[in-house]
């Protein structure tokens, strides 16, 4: 006889899901913050701006961006990720 597969225990799973809204939040912090680089009115900024943002965006978890799109949006950040 085959067993059911075993279901996680609940404080697993809201663990797991405290864990993904912290990730998803501090990815769109982080990428806010980058943004924000770019109102400043010096090249070099804008050069190391643009150089975090780029980065940033390569490192977010794909399963991860939808949840971090909506930080952006909330954070009013012009950025957002391909989904």
């Amino acid at each position: 006889m085959v067993d059911p597969p075993r279901r996680a225990p609940a404080g697993d799973v809201l663990h797991s899901r405290l864990l993904r809204w912290q990730g998803s939040r501090t990815w769109a912090r982080l990428i806010r913050e980058a943004e924000a680089l770019w109102h400043v009115d010096v090249r070099e900024m804008h050069r190391l701006a643009a150089c975090e943002l780029s980065a940033l965006l390569q490192e977010v978890p794909p399963r991860l961006r939808r949840r971090v799109n909506r930080w952006l949006r909330r954070f009013g950040v012009a950025t957002r990720l391909n989904p």
